[in-house]
Formats: C-alpha cells, structure tokens, sequence
C-alpha cells in the first residue's frame, strides 16, 4: 500500500484539533485507505482501538444505519465523557439527515471526528451553513506521478513510466489491476464511469435524458485544456443534432459534473484587471485514463493538453487557488494564488526546440511586471533560467 503522504500530513497536523476533517473525492481515490492508514498510526502512536470507532456506510453490515438518531445512539452508548475517542465515519453522505449527526457529534469535547464522501453534497451550501467555521475539508485525488512511480516499483524507466502516467488511470486500484491485466482495467474504469455518471448524477438529479449528458462529457473529456464556455458547448453539440441541449441545461450538467469530483473547473483570472472573468473557464478531468471510456482516446496523442491537465491536479495538491491567466491579449496557462498572498506563474508545453514556439510560450510569462516565480514546464532536458524566467522539466519538477 503505497502511503498517501500529501493528505497524512495534514491529517497529523489536524489531530486533535477542535474542527471536523472532511475528506472528498471521487469514488476510488483512496479515501477509505486513507482513513484506514490514518487510524493505523493512531494506534501504533498508543491510542487504544476501544478508543476509535470506524464506520464505513458502503460496508453490508452497516446498510442497516439509515436514521442518524439510531446511528447517534449507537455511537454515543460506546463513549464515556472521562477517554478521548476518534469517530470515523466513511460515505457519511449515504445515511439521512447525515448533517445533524455530524453536528451532534462534534460538539461532544471528547470527540475527534473525521469523514468522508464522494460527491460535492458533503459540502452543500446547506452542510456549510450548518458547519461553518467547524470544518476543514481535504480533497483527495488518483495518484501524483511520485505516487505512480512508488506503485511501479518494478519500473526502471522513467520517462516510459512517465507516458503511461498521461496516457492510463492513476486510480490506486487501476494502477494495482495494471500489472496484472488492461482488460481488468478497462472494466474498473468502466464501473468507476457508471457509478459516478449514474448512481451520483443521473439517479440523484432525477435526470430523464442521460444521453445528453454522455454527449456533453464526450465533449468535455476531448476538451480538457481548452477553453469552453455553455454557449460553445451547446453551440458544437446543437451542429446536425435534432435533439437540442438547451444552454440552461448545460450549466445544471457542468455543475452536477464537478460536483461528483470527476472534473475540475479553472476559472479564468485577468492580471490587468484584477479580476475573475465569467467566460470561457478550462476543465480538467481527474484521471485521464477515463478518457478511455467515454471518447476515442488514441495512445500519445493530445500530450499538450494531458500535460496540463497533469500540471493542474499537482498544482492543487501543493496547495492555493488555481486559474488560467489572462493579460492583454496573452494567456497563462495558470496563476496560483497562495493563501500568504503569494503568487506563481506556470506556462506548459511539451518542448520549446522550437524557436517559435519558444518564443510564444515565455512572451506570455515576459509581459508579467511583477516579481512572483515564473515557470516554463517542458519535457525538454535542460533546467535553465531564461529572463528571470526558470524552465523546468516536467518530470523533475513531479518528482521534487
């Protein structure tokens, strides 16, 4: 098992602090394991396991709980005012009510309590309100290339290890499957694709037409790095089509998709301007190995885009807001902001050999006045400073 170090640390630092952990992240993404490791070391740190109470809602001996009054019960019999215990609660959002529970829960001062779930529900406006200033929230993604590379121990070559990172999933069950059968896999991502697309939007939104809404994720994964908007969707889906997609129905679907975690929406930030603008933002898909699925997605293929996509998901986990850049009539491929008020600027390509294209990419970086890091990400081989400008390779910069 391969230690999801990123996310343990926060959870050490969060330990015993008075607010609620919530962990989310699309179905899969190690969630559970997680919690299981985290428990692990609570244990080989003293804690005594009658002072930890674990409850995973997807298990068949927990279907039972559905009212959170009997569940509140059941928990609270087990806990006496005079120990400390640490409640785990994993897919919290399956049983009723699941909000009263969590707030019942916390204001026990004994108490330290952490859970999970699998869609963006966990964190309604509704769950906010009620939690305000109570929470933390971690957001758990498939493997980092660093994680990839621990899975595939076996694998000497890097830059092979590399291509098949941007091409394959990097959920930690798929990367396991891999080493034994791509049919095996294939079938993983498929139930992966159903589950989320059907059980978590489809079923949950009571929505009639489900065709529609593998048409605008078709789009959408074969989009990843582009800039797309309602309108240009509807506009391409609409071309020879006799069944519209309204433009409304295409904003509730491009919620309803970030919402289960399987894409991840950039918005777009002026430098000029000092501004988030409302158009034309950048998705980006959680693992690109479901592009498998849901488009014709040919080996090697579209690397600019997979690359940035790579770029973007090891951005947020390093932590701050992530945007695409805008400055004049010039794009940055993303601006992070850092809660210390600190900035950087990140430009990705697949090489700058060449001259034009070399140009173009570092012109964008070069219109920049102010003095925050600016980054150049290619898979060329050198690390040099260009103009105050630091050209990094991608794989390198993965593996710091």
């Amino acid at each position: 098992m391969i230690q999801r170090e990123v996310y343990l640390s926060k959870l050490r630092k969060l330990k015993n602090q008075n607010v609620i952990k919530v962990i989310t992240g699309i179905r899969r993404s190690g969630k559970s394991t997680l919690l299981e490791a985290f428990k692990n070391e609570l244990i080989v740190s003293g804690v005594s396991s009658g002072n930890i109470i674990y409850i995973n809602f997807e298990e068949r001996e927990n279907l039972h709980f559905t009212n959170w009054t009997t569940l509140y019960d059941e928990i609270t019999k087990t806990v006496n005012k005079d120990n400390y215990y640490y409640i785990f609660l994993d897919e919290v959002q399956l049983i009723n009510n699941f909000e009263k529970l969590i707030n019942s829960l916390y204001v026990k001062k004994n108490i330290d309590l952490y859970i999970t779930g699998s869609n963006a529900y966990l964190l309604s406006s509704e769950l906010a309100t009620l939690l305000t200033g109570r929470y933390i929230a971690i957001n758990i993604h498939p493997y980092s290339f660093k994680e990839y590379v621990l899975a595939n121990k076996n694998e000497n070559n890097i830059d092979r290890l590399f291509r098949k990172y941007i091409n394959e999933s990097c959920f930690p069950e798929a990367v396991t499957l891999s080493q034994h059968s791509e049919d095996l896999v294939k079938d993983y991502l498929q139930t992966i694709y159903d589950t989320v697309i059907i059980k978590d939007i489809a079923k949950r939104y009571k929505l009639r037409n489900i065709y529609n809404l593998h048409r605008i994720i078709g789009f959408l994964f074969d989009s990843i790095g582009s800039y797309v908007s309602p309108t240009n969707i509807a506009i391409e889906l609409n071309k020879n089509s006799q069944k519209k997609i309204s433009h409304n129905t295409i904003i509730k679907y491009l919620d309803y998709l970030t919402q289960s975690y399987i894409l991840y929406t950039a918005p777009r930030y002026d430098l000029k301007g000092k501004e988030i603008l409302t158009t034309n933002e950048k998705y980006y898909l959680v693992d690109l190995g479901l592009r498998n699925i849901a488009i014709t997605n040919t080996y090697d293929t579209d690397l600019g885009h997979k690359l940035e996509n790579v770029v973007y998901f090891e951005l947020i986990r390093r932590g701050g807001k992530v945007y695409v850049g805008k400055i004049n009539d010039k794009e940055i491929d993303f601006v992070v902001q850092k809660t210390n008020n600190e900035r950087a600027y990140y430009q990705v390509a697949f090489t700058v050999n060449d001259e034009k294209t070399f140009t173009r990419e570092i012109s964008s970086l070069k219109n920049i006045k102010d003095n925050y890091p600016k980054y150049l990400l290619t898979l060329d081989f050198d690390n040099t400073g260009i103009d105050g400008i630091q050209k990094v390779n991608i794989i390198d910069w993965l593996l710091q």
